[in-house]
């Protein structure tokens, strides 16, 4: 379909409030929904953000509860090219009946690696079933369909690998360059022993990646509390986790509750070296505390951290433990000590500009107002992979936006969008650098008819002034109190 470029010819609705995410802003990374404990894997030039899914709980009366993780059984996906725009990818089904694990009850704290077995790309995904277990799925691809390959959990609170650990979770996974693997895990303080705790443990993985070699070793992580990270810098093995709460005097030297703390070995199973915080908790940054998660990756020759605050939580008056992701820069000293880490709202910097001339997922996001996702066909929620999102809950006034994207010299001549029209006449307008920005293009989605309910369309429209590298918005307009329609993805054309 084709409509000609015209001034807007609906009211004049004021733009949804954004909330929890600022434009320019980048962190938290979504706002549309809630992520904590972050693991990142990079891959073919794209950054995956596997997360425990934070969901809202309620009373009977519809107050929100405090997060009390219990029943969490999904994990959330989110997935980027340049750090800026983010696509929501859905939910790995792990735990429960309907989940891939069904011996396992919950599914925190994931972690994630990629290796090459018999010439073939294999992904590990290990994750926490509550504090009583450590289970691993596999896949052909970073968004799946994962399969559990052993029908029971890799480390069960019933074997020798779990003696002395209080609570078995959070793991971190390594695959060094010999291509052998490491799973470190662990976590909690039992009593009178706040100082060394001794609850941290790395073991080799067999070459399946599936299966344990040997004994696991001991980390004497000094004030160990949870949250295990693992990485392999400039030929030395550094290894992160988030330190106890303990509230009496601590020796000079010892790391501060609840900070991120760090030791360095030659070898990746130690011995080790105390090193220092590099990263305090998020109520110093934030106004809000709690506990403290992370993930450090490179990506671009570049390092970073993502870690979970409740900014977005409190931006709604709710914080009550749920958690959002968060992204910021790593740095080294020539020492190759670790610079404090600096957490804020700014972020990162973008990595490149988007690119408008090939397909763009809706549900790629680099801030919004209003809106959220849903699979593209209602019964893929049972599904064990990651199947197509749709842009969805479109009302009158919210808007979505993309960062720097760049449309060239010569600029955009066509514009063509794939939607699911609603029951009532809609508009998406077109515009640049806010949603009140220079008007583009404006389109025109009439409402759908009986026989084309669940039925995708692609509709076309001229666009002009579309030069350069500009943010791009879509301003959403129609109906009050009503949902406009959904859709799946998007592009420009010279």
């Amino acid at each position: 379909m084709n409509n000609e470029v015209k001034e807007p010819t609906v009211k004049n609705t004021l733009p949804t409030a954004a909330i929890g995410k600022e434009v320019s802003n980048g962190n938290p990374l979504v706002s549309h929904k809630f992520g904590a404990d972050p693991y990142a894997l990079v891959f073919e030039n794209r950054v995956y953000l596997y997360m425990t899914a934070d969901e809202l709980e309620h009373d009977e009366e519809g107050n929100v509860l405090d997060n009390t993780y219990g029943s969490i059984n999904k994990l959330s996906v989110i997935s980027s090219a340049d750090l800026m725009n983010w696509t929501d990818h859905g939910f790995i089904n792990v735990a429960g009946p309907e989940g891939v694990a069904k011996w396992a009850t919950q599914s925190w704290a994931p972690a994630v690696t990629h290796k090459k077995i018999n010439g073939k790309d294999k992904f590990f995904l290990y994750f926490a079933n509550n504090a009583s277990g450590i289970g691993v799925l596999t896949s052909d691809s970073p968004l799946g369909p994962w399969v559990d390959p052993i029908g029971r959990a890799l480390i069960d609170r019933t074997d020798k690998e779990a003696e002395g650990v209080t609570w078995l979770f959070d793991p971190a996974v390594l695959v060094d360059a010999d291509g052998k693997g490491y799973l470190y895990y662990g976590g909690g303080v039992p009593d009178g022993r706040d100082e060394m705790p001794n609850t941290s443990r790395v073991i080799e993985l067999g070459e399946d990646m599936i299966s344990l070699v040997g004994e696991p070793a001991i980390i004497p992580a000094p004030f160990m509390f949870e949250n295990a990270g693992i990485n392999r810098l400039n030929g030395k093995y550094y290894y992160t986790y988030c330190s106890n709460f303990f509230n009496g005097e601590r020796p000079e030297g010892s790391p501060p509750a609840g900070e991120i703390a760090y030791m360095v070995s030659d070898t990746p199973i130690g011995p080790w070296k105390y090193m220092g915080t590099i990263l305090k908790n998020p109520g110093h940054f934030f106004g809000i505390g709690g506990n403290n998660h992370h993930v450090i990756f490179e990506f671009y020759n570049q390092l970073y951290i993502a870690y979970h605050a409740q900014t977005l939580a409190k931006s709604m008056n709710i914080a009550n433990g749920y958690r959002s992701t968060h992204l910021n820069n790593v740095f080294l000293n020539e020492d190759g000590t670790i610079k404090e880490i600096v957490a804020d709202y700014k972020g990162v910097s973008q990595i490149h500009a988007l690119s408008p001339y090939k397909r763009v997922e809706a549900e790629t996001i680099g801030w919004q107002a209003g809106v959220t996702t849903e699979p593209l066909a209602p019964n893929e929620m049972a599904i064990n992979s990651l199947a197509n999102r749709v842009l969805s809950e479109l009302h009158d006034g919210d808007w979505v936006a993309i960062s720097q994207v760049d449309f060239g010299s010569d600029g955009a001549q066509n514009f063509k969008i794939s939607v699911l029209p609603g029951n009532v006449e809609g508009y998406i307008e077109l515009r640049l650098n806010s949603p009140e920005g220079v008007l583009i293009g404006q389109l025109v989605i009439p409402a759908r008819g009986h026989s084309k309910l669940n039925e995708y369309i692609e509709f076309e429209q001229t666009v002009t002034d579309a030069t350069d590298i500009q943010d791009l918005y879509f301003v959403f307009k129609g109906a009050t109190d009503k949902e406009l329609f959904k859709i799946d993805y998007w592009r420009f054309e010279k």
